[in-house]
């Protein structure tokens, strides 16, 4: 059984879809899937939580693959609103759907190891490798983040891809420390940041779980389709998501998940008809 976490509102039912996709399309264990969502109209009107007809979509794209797959919706609203209501990260780099990840151990019924995972990312392995790795003795594994571990600090860690010892995290307070500095401290990368200074032991892993640049490597177990910055013909940054397929092609110059991709336009093709 892998038990995966993602977070987000109703925005990220695209990203969600091409994830799942491609994890279950690469991997012969059941999976379940828990997606974090909250409603926060009253800071954006356009944060509203997910869907229950996107989670039924995902939930029957999935158990395609294996019946013992699900997905679970939990709605942490109220936790949400009790810890972060109107913090000083409320209005960090990325939306508030970040910081729901920092609410786990607070979470009931919550798996004791759990694999987190940013909705702008895809499986071009089996993912059983990533989760069965031996975390007994850390709070969790990731691998180092491309820019910070050269500007910050050697160890500093990207926070997309979190393989969590959730028992060993509620020993340390892992993650209590970091909503304490979440709601005090103004941090540039809020969660990310709130995670790195908040651990007391980690691991370390290969790009390959967390590869960040290079679109088409052969190894690569987790690809991540995050921001990157391009120095030539000049200074610049792209963010072009796995969804957004014609760029992934055309700008990105990768393939490697086109069999999940054509499934995913197939899907979306046929919710545009069914909504007519």
């Amino acid at each position: 059984m892998i038990n995966i976490l993602l977070c987000g509102n109703k925005k990220v039912f695209d990203g969600a879809l091409t994830e799942l996709i491609s994890i279950t399309n690469k991997t012969k264990d059941p999976v379940i899937c828990y997606i974090f969502t909250m409603n926060l109209t009253r800071a954006k009107p356009e944060y509203k939580p997910i869907e229950d007809k996107q989670i039924e979509i995902l939930e029957k794209v999935i158990k395609q693959k294996n019946i013992n797959n699900c997905v679970k919706k939990v709605d942490i609203t109220a936790i949400y609103e009790k810890e972060f209501g109107n913090c000083k990260n409320e209005n960090a780099y990325c939306t508030p759907y970040t910081l729901l990840r920092l609410l786990a151990d607070l979470v009931p019924d919550m798996p004791e190891k759990l694999l987190y995972l940013d909705i702008d990312m895809m499986a071009n392995g089996d993912i059983s490798e990533l989760y069965n790795i031996n975390i007994s003795e850390y709070e969790y594994a990731a691998v180092k983040e491309k820019y910070g571990s050269k500007i910050l600090a050697r160890d500093y860690i990207n926070a997309g891809m979190l393989l969590l010892n959730m028992n060993k995290i509620k020993q340390t307070k892992l993650l209590e420390k970091a909503r304490e500095l979440i709601r005090n401290k103004k941090m540039l990368f809020a969660d990310q940041d709130a995670i790195y200074r908040s651990t007391t032991k980690k691991l370390i892993l290969p790009r390959k779980y967390n590869e960040q640049s290079k679109f088409n490597r052969q190894d690569t177990i987790i690809c991540h389709f995050c921001k990157r910055m391009l120095w030539f013909p000049y200074p610049r940054t792209e963010n072009y998501k796995q969804w957004n397929v014609e760029e992934v092609h055309k700008i990105l110059k990768c393939y490697a998940f086109d069999n999940d991709l054509n499934e995913y336009l197939k899907i979306k093709e046929e919710i545009r008809k069914n909504m007519k």
